[in-house]
């Protein structure tokens, strides 16, 4: 009999082309998932991420016994199911990952490749040690397949990049992210929520980072569904990087300001500037318009923010209007692929340039809102230079109304944070 796990892990993985954050609700939502024992919830992910970031490496695994012949998708997708468990998965016996793997072939109908697929998995049981012994040899010789990574990502970081910095940076793309949580103070009862987390299951400990005030962002070992903590219903905290808050905190809102979020949704940042100005003020948070402004307002309203005007992106900004501005810009999302584990596989080079040019023109469109003597904060996601100080650089050059104070870029690597870069300009 096929376990529940691994059966739900095939189903959500036939039709994986969706965004990380559309498996995640599938993950909460399936009814067939909220049946699942803990331990069973844990494996499930751990399959459905495994299989999705170790994409590349596993079919060249799966090469390896068939002479590159392309597969049927399906058994292409029971193949690297069963490989995962073996390679990757030392808890899971592999006779365990073979015989399920096999029979969940058998219950998808594909009776007549089931001695196929059982052969191509005994073959890597019988050769495991020497093929995760080529694996790390491979990590040298062609580090984008060892580490499942695209071909054009890892060739442009390596110009970039020293060799150990790479192979460091894809080591921590492959492994499973951390949980942050970022204290709500605006809530009744705030500094009670660390004691509730204690209460409700949650294991938290405090996250230390120059930026970042003692008690305001925690990160969670282990933890219930956290959309079902009363604490999280009540407003106590907001899912959130550590990165995210950079930006945040070089903006520096003050109470009773005007502030412009230029890219608010899904409003993490958003109600992080309403935090810091105490819910006084005015925080016009620009987006497009439909599902996004919907996700900003339902969380500003579990948060308690109430300085928020949501705002179509359609709608104009008359000038010298704000005393701050945020630009937290559409990017290519390169500093946060271990948590937008889909986003490798959708990525292409020829994209950076469209996205550095809605970037400046994102920033064309609203420094004339800002006031003289006021501060525009630009950040991205993004670990690529294009897109973080060559277009500040580039955006200081064109406009000498603007000082560039400073700048900074997380980096995975030397920081131990998802990558992020901040900008910080004057306008004098």
């Amino acid at each position: 009999m096929v376990s529940a796990p691994r059966q739900i892990a095939a189903h959500l993985l036939s039709g994986a082309d969706g965004s990380s954050e559309f498996l995640e609700s599938r993950l909460d939502s399936e009814p067939s998932v909220q049946n699942l024992k803990p331990e069973d919830r844990r494996l499930l992910r751990e399959l459905v991420f495994g299989v999705i970031r170790w994409r590349m490496t596993l079919d060249w695994l799966i090469a390896r016994k068939t002479d590159g012949r392309p597969q049927h998708p399906t058994v292409q997708l029971l193949l690297r199911l069963g490989l995962y468990q073996i390679h990757f998965l030392d808890r899971i016996p592999g006779f365990a990952a073979v015989n399920e793997t096999v029979e969940l072939a058998k219950q998808l109908g594909l009776f007549r490749r089931t001695g196929f697929i059982n052969a191509v998995l005994r073959s890597h049981l019988r050769e495991q040690a020497a093929l995760r012994d080529e694996l790390r040899a491979l990590r040298r010789t062609d580090p984008a397949t060892a580490w499942s990574h695209p071909h054009w990502l890892v060739e442009r970081w390596m110009r970039q990049n020293d060799p150990e910095s790479v192979q460091r940076l894809l080591e921590w793309n492959n492994t499973p992210p951390s949980t942050f949580a970022r204290i709500n103070f605006l809530a009744p009862d705030a500094d009670r929520v660390v004691e509730e987390w204690r209460e409700e299951g949650v294991e938290a400990e405090p996250v230390d980072h120059p930026w970042i005030p003692p008690g305001l962002a925690y990160a969670l070992r282990s933890h219930p569904s956290l959309a079902d903590l009363k604490s999280f219903q009540r407003g106590g905290f907001y899912v959130q990087d550590p990165s995210t808050l950079l930006s945040v905190h070089e903006l520096d809102a003050q109470p009773g300001e005007r502030i412009l979020d230029a890219c608010a949704a899904p409003g993490g940042k958003t109600t992080l500037i309403a935090q810091a100005m105490e819910n006084q003020g005015t925080i016009v948070a620009r987006d497009l318009s439909g599902d996004r402004l919907d996700r900003l307002r339902e969380n500003c309203t579990r948060l308690g923010v109430r300085c928020v005007e949501p705002t179509d992106v359609s709608v104009p900004l008359a000038e010298a209007s704000f005393d701050r501005i945020l630009v937290d810009a559409p990017c290519s999302n390169t500093g946060v692929l271990r948590r937008r584990i889909e986003l490798r596989w959708r990525l292409r080079e020829s994209e950076l340039a469209r996205l550095v040019a809605e970037q400046r023109s994102i920033l064309e469109q609203v420094a004339p809102a800002l006031k003289p003597g006021g501060t525009l904060v630009y950040s991205t996601c993004s670990l690529e230079p294009e897109e973080n100080l060559d277009q500040a650089t580039a955006f200081e050059a064109a406009h000498p109304e603007f000082q560039l104070l400073g700048s900074r870029q997380l980096h995975p690597v030397t920081d131990g944070t998802d990558g992020a870069f901040v900008a910080v300009f004057r306008r004098v």
